[in-house]
């Protein structure tokens, strides 16, 4: 099994990620001539009040069809971003809106130099496997993607979609600076084993989907299997806060890197510059322990 040298590991501090980042999975480009008259809503314009806010990590990935315009908006102000991109997925033919997987070395590699061309960079400061492969060893693919490091095209390695035992393996070719995984206060599968292991690695969580792909900003869970338990105290705090439940939410996760000891960067997403600094705003809401006993109450969640 092949280790990389230190010298190609990691150049990144988990500081320069700040305590959010911004999830670009939902711009597209048609929304520019749609937002004209209506600025809140033009993605150039909520791409750059990212780094405007404090906000250093953009988040995107050549399955969100976006690169080319992350790479516009962020052109005049690379410097600022902290830019990460992902690769492995792949729009199936026969299936409308299905993907498959590759994460072969020949493909790490010609994914990379697509998106480096589509974003209209040098180097990606952290590049993901998208999803894990069934079919092509983990170790062939980080393996695949340290040459990248080695190559000055990569500044470091994350692993989205994994397993427990994926993410081991995988550390033991190249160190993974991050893991992005699903974490909320309605989705935590990722505290079964994926949170320890990344403690146990050194290796940071950034958390999408904070909101529960947006049903914890609803006022109303009928519907949604989402337990009334978890909307009642998220309301109730929320009010306690003068914030919304979403907010709440959200600095819910902010709260798990004092939990678990761990470096953690929620990643909401969103198409509007508004709901952006909304978010932005949920780093400052400090929740008591009871607040967080009563979220973490067991079955909380459960509809």
């Amino acid at each position: 099994m092949r280790r990389t040298e230190p010298a190609l590991t990691s150049v990144l501090d988990p500081a320069a990620f700040g305590r959010q980042g911004f999830g670009a999975m939902r711009l597209r480009d048609d929304a520019v001539s749609e937002a004209v008259g209506d600025p809140d809503r033009d993605p150039l314009a909520v791409v750059h009040a990212a780094p405007d806010a404090g906000v250093s990590m953009v988040d995107t990935a050549d399955a969100y069809g976006n690169e080319e315009l992350v790479g516009r908006a962020i052109r005049s102000r690379r410097d600022e971003v902290v830019l990460a991109s992902k690769f492995g997925l792949v729009r199936t033919e026969d299936v409308a809106g299905d993907f498959g997987v590759r994460a072969d070395a020949a493909y790490v590699r010609q994914a990379c130099e697509a998106s480096l061309r589509r974003l209209g960079v040098d180097v990606i400061d952290l590049y993901y496997l998208h999803h894990r492969s069934d079919e092509v060893p983990i170790e062939e693919t980080m393996g695949a993607m340290a040459d990248l490091v080695a190559q000055g095209k990569v500044r470091a390695l994350g692993l989205s979609n994994v397993t427990a035992d994926d993410l081991r393996r995988a550390h033991a070719v190249h160190p993974v600076m991050a893991l992005q995984e699903r974490w909320s206060v309605l989705d935590r599968e990722i505290e079964l084993e994926l949170v320890s292991t990344a403690i146990d690695l050194g290796t940071m969580i950034v958390a999408h989907s904070p909101h529960g792909h947006g049903l914890l900003h609803r006022t109303d869970a009928s519907g949604s299997g989402i337990g009334p338990g978890l909307m009642t105290s998220l309301a109730e705090i929320a009010a306690a806060h003068d914030v919304t439940p979403g907010q709440v939410a959200l600095a819910w996760v902010q709260h798990r890197q004092q939990v678990h000891g761990i470096p953690v960067v929620p990643l909401p997403g969103t198409t509007r510059v508004s709901h952006l600094r909304a978010n932005l705003a949920a780093a400052h809401v400090v929740l008591s322990r009871s607040e967080l006993r009563r979220l973490d109450e067991p079955g909380i969640a459960s509809g």
